[in-house]
């Protein structure tokens, strides 16, 4: 009988190699023989193993810094395509909306469901300016054409700078869109020529139609209200008027730009600098009738802090002298740093409720002041003259440690020190720790370096530092619970005080180190805010408990470049953060300016972000604070064109009268 074919035996699929992390374990694998027992040397064996670990450490750290860049040049292509290109993107746009927006920008259809064709050819008298220059091998501009040409003239005969070639895959458009220059390096002169296409950078643009054509674009937009922060040194220490014949013309000249009111700092270490509760109002009352006669509004500041003890301050206000007198008995009043030195711009939080001040708390202190004024200009509140309080919660009055003081040593960029060494507090710090269970974390950090460190200079705000260990986030979240417990606590007596007086509240714009994991400089400040958590939500909701206002110093303005900065600076990052986060929780926000001055493209820049024209829920400053570094009768004006600034805020015509 014939034997039956034996059947061929099929090829069996190839294993696919394993690769990266899989490649990792199956050599870790590999190398313990089947009893269990490692293959060769033990302390080899766990020794490439250790190292193993290491290296995917590393390798997740990469790869989140590069997942933190990518998100950031994502964010800022999104800010310039909204503020400068009136791309209607969503809130929360990803790439396929960016690359939607500039395929119906350069003249295709782009259905919901991603199918893309063009009926026509884009029109050829389109004058509409695109965000970006999307430079394809089709596109009619070349430097042959530009050149000795103007901007203007660009606009009007040529076609639409933004193209997209049909050739190009959304893969080679991604790169071509994400390719940025630092424009911001690179200042352009609105009556420069241009010389080829390299120069039609956005920016560029922009400044050169706003300085020539659309001075009026702001026409119709939200109205609002502008502030001018008197010079500190109008009411000298004995509480007089100090030059008033100077405050009567810098108000004059104030109400003819139609400024809509004043910031006055109300010192504490002047109304009640010699004996406890012993108030002196006589020149702030001699000050808020000059300002009553040219009727502009008052906000004041409650000013509980230190003021001018640096080199470039000519004027000194200090803590009342009853306040120091005590604080030579017991300097534990004052915040103090890892080395013992007390800084006395502001008391220390930890005596919030320790009558350690003449048989008084420091929130009762805060609060008979607070009630005194109420009660002194009742007539100015009953008028509606004051239209708001601003309640000083920290050093410069703002809500933050005095982590930076240059009394100290500080200079910028240093990361600033941990100020929780009174005993006061340290009591606090033992208490949390105790209630924690855990009695040993009850320490500051000893390995957080001094003011002037950089992070990578320290082993608790380096990458994958102590700052992100138990005990580490065990401390920060206890440093900043103490920065919301006091805001929560002086707001309550303050809105006790100034019952339906809009309450203001300043919060610090800490921007360097904020491209560094751990924020250093803000976790000294009392923001836990590293790349792993919000640190200014929990923040927020506290002020909203309070309805009060936000202002931000937007330092994020200024026309300078941080790109370079070896200090990973970022701060419009950070007023992006900060502005959003307030605004998502329904709190008000302000503005206010540094005193560095701006040029025309800086004021800009300001009215964009007070009130940006693309934002859907058309979000805006309540108000905005011009802080001025000497009276505007000297002529020193920071703001260039200041009666320009302040008709674009009141979204008023620049050729015409303003908006009602």
């Amino acid at each position: 009988m014939e034997s039956q074919p034996q059947p061929q035996p099929q090829p069996q699929p190839q294993p696919r190699r394993p690769r990266g992390f899989a490649a990792t374990a199956a050599a870790a694998a590999a190398s313990v023989s089947p009893t269990g027992a490692p293959s060769g040397s033990a302390g080899a064996s766990t020794a490439s193993s250790g190292k193993g670990k290491r290296e995917r450490e590393k390798e997740k750290e990469r790869t989140k810094l590069r997942e933190r860049h990518r998100r950031a040049i994502t964010s800022r292509m999104l800010a310039g395509l909204r503020q400068y290109g009136n791309f209607p993107l969503p809130a929360r746009a990803d790439m396929n909306d960016v690359l939607a927006a500039l395929a119906r920008e350069a003249g295709w259809t782009v259905e919901p469901d991603g199918t893309t064709y063009r009926h026509s050819p884009p029109p050829q008298h389109q004058q509409h300016l695109g965000a970006f220059s999307v430079r394809s091998g089709e596109s009619p501009l070349s430097a042959t054409s530009l050149k000795n040409c103007s901007v203007k003239a660009t606009l009007d005969c040529q076609q639409p700078v933004v193209r997209i070639d049909g050739s190009l895959s959304p893969a080679s458009l991604d790169s071509v869109v994400i390719a940025e220059r630092d424009t911001r390096s690179e200042k352009y002169p609105s009556t420069s020529p241009i010389n080829s296409v390299e120069c039609l950078e956005a920016d560029q643009l922009i400044q050169d139609v706003h300085s020539t054509e659309h001075d009026n674009d702001f026409t119709g937009t939200q109205y609002v209200p502008v502030y001018v922060k008197l010079s500190t040194g109008v009411i000298n220490n004995f509480c007089q008027l100090a030059d008033p014949d100077d405050v009567r013309q810098e108000l004059s000249y104030m109400n003819s730009l139609n400024v809509d009111g004043v910031i006055v700092d109300c010192w504490w270490g002047i109304v009640e600098c010699w004996n406890p509760q012993k108030y002196v109002w006589s020149g702030y009352r001699e000050l808020f009738n000059y300002i009553r006669e040219f009727k502009m509004k008052i906000q004041v500041v409650m000013a509980f802090h230190e003021y001018g003890r640096t080199d470039s301050a000519d004027v000194l206000i200090s803590l009342p002298n009853w306040i120091l007198e005590i604080g030579k008995e017991n300097q534990d009043i004052f915040f103090t740093d890892r080395e013992g030195r007390r800084t006395t711009e502001f008391l220390s939080w930890g005596i919030d409720k320790e009558r350690v001040l003449n048989g008084r708390t420091g929130v009762e202190v805060y609060f008979d002041f607070m009630r005194s004024f109420r009660t002194e200009f009742d007539d100015l509140f009953a008028e509606g003259l004051i239209s708001a309080v601003e309640i000083g919660l920290g050093p410069s009055g703002e809500l933050r440690y005095p982590s930076f003081s240059e009394r100290m040593g500080w200079r910028y960029p240093g990361i600033g020190e941990f100020q929780c060494y009174d005993k006061y507090l340290q009591q606090h710090l033992r208490e949390a720790a105790k209630l924690r269970g855990h009695s040993f974390w009850a320490r500051g950090p000893d390995n957080a370096g001094h003011y002037n460190s950089r992070p990578h200079e320290t082993g608790f705000f380096c990458e994958r530092g102590d700052y992100d260990s138990y005990y580490g986030r065990f401390f920060l979240h206890w440093y900043a619970q103490a920065l919301m417990d006091h805001a929560d606590t002086v707001l309550s007596l303050a809105n006790l005080a100034f019952e339906e007086t809009k309450i203001i509240v300043k919060i610090p714009a800490v921007y360097w180190w904020y491209k560094t994991s751990s924020h250093a400089a803000e976790l000294t400040a009392g923001y836990n805010n590293p790349t792993n958590q919000d640190g200014y939500s929990p923040v927020f909701e506290v002020l909203k408990k309070h309805s009060v206002t936000v202002k931000f110093v937007c330092y994020g303005l200024q026309i300078c470049s941080y790109e370079n900065d070896e200090a990973f600076a970022d701060p419009e990052g950070l007023s992006w953060q900060v502005l959003n986060s307030a605004w998502d929780r329904g709190l008000k926000v302000a503005g206010e300016n540094t005193l560095s001055c701006y040029d025309r493209e800086g004021c800009l820049r300001i009215i964009e972000t007070a009130k940006p024209r693309n934002d859907p829920d058309r979000r805006h400053f309540s108000f905005f604070v011009y802080q001025q570094p000497s009276p505007l009768v000297q002529g020193v004006i920071c703001l260039p064109d200041l009666d320009y600034f302040i008709k674009c805020m009141h979204a008023g015509d620049i050729t015409g009268d303003l908006v009602p």
